[in-house]
């Protein structure tokens, strides 16, 4: 007889018995399950027109980073303005896959009883909404990324996670005072901005173990992005097709989604259309309008 843990098999099944016992051993180790997101919703499902319209925003983002665009779509859609997991005001954890992430959206629509959905997502949030769009077609009617392609991508943000990590706030009494200390190593003001919109007060929305007892906190989980991040950069969905209606949206001024790029993607998002503004990596906050006649146009809305 072999024992493997509590279990006692018998020779004449010890291959098979410990790979089944390997396997299910292992799926409870890695197995995370998905977590319950954060969200904001704008826009009545029952009287919407079409279905609802789920926004995901980009690394160190939140929901409210789709303001004049949920806004606008909230006529025609039922909106829901999604925080992803370690950022915004949804938990936190120290797995963040693409797989992962998309299980957390599916664990979001099942639980507010959203059959099929319209999905934008930009940036990072733009290969969460790739993934979804592979892992689970059938919940999904239209998809739109904003300013992202399929491929990896070089590291450009370790050093900003590193330069918030870095701010001793417990000395800090302002948001001008962080400010201040990104300033040496992140010396453009809309990024510093940008970043300073994940700092809260101590203690509000933010787990005991990561809030200082008095002043400023960073709401988001620095530790986990850091540690994931060289996965996130990595490509997703380059061996699945999606058949269903795609709309990409570039920013012209942007390096994110190159020509290159675009064959690439036809070659996963069969039914692939692409629009270019006239913007930097933030389409949607450079160009609002511009932004939102493009994506009303591929959704139908308001017509």
């Amino acid at each position: 007889m072999t024992r493997v843990g509590n279990l006692v098999i018998h020779p004449a099944v010890l291959p098979s018995t410990i790979a089944r016992h390997l396997n299910s051993l292992l799926t409870s180790i890695f197995y995370n399950p998905p977590m319950q997101l954060h969200y904001q919703i704008l826009g009545d499902k029952t009287s919407a027109q079409t279905e609802p319209l789920i926004l995901l925003h980009g690394l160190f983002g939140s929901g409210d980073n789709w303001g004049t665009v949920a806004k606008h779509f909230s006529q025609y859609h039922q909106v829901i303005s999604v925080d992803l997991r370690n950022h915004g005001k949804s938990p936190h954890s120290d797995s963040q896959t693409y797989t992962e992430m998309a299980d957390d959206l599916l664990k979001l629509c099942d639980t507010l009883s959203l059959d099929r959905i319209h999905l934008v997502g930009h940036s990072l949030g733009g290969k969460v909404a790739m993934q979804f769009a592979t892992q689970f077609p059938d919940r999904l009617e239209k998809l739109i990324v904003v300013d992202m392609a399929i491929r990896s991508y070089p590291d450009a943000y370790t050093h900003m996670i590193d330069a918030m990590m870095a701010v001793d706030l417990s000395t800090m009494q302002s948001r001008g005072d962080v400010d201040k200390a990104l300033i040496s190593k992140t010396p453009h003001a809309m990024v510093r901005q940008f970043l300073l919109m994940n700092l809260i007060k101590s203690g509000v929305n933010q787990p005991e173990s990561d809030s200082n007892k008095t002043g400023l906190a960073w709401r988001i989980n620095l530790a986990a992005l850091k540690a994931n991040y060289p996965s996130l950069l990595q490509a997703v969905c380059e061996h699945a097709c999606y058949e269903k209606p795609s709309l990409f949206i570039r920013g012209e001024r942007s390096d994110y989604v190159q020509d290159a790029d675009i064959e690439h993607i036809k070659a996963h998002f069969i039914n692939a259309q692409f629009a270019s503004l006239a913007t930097n990596h933030w389409v949607h906050a450079e160009q609002p309008q511009a932004f939102i006649e493009v994506v009303a146009d591929f959704l139908g809305s308001g017509k």
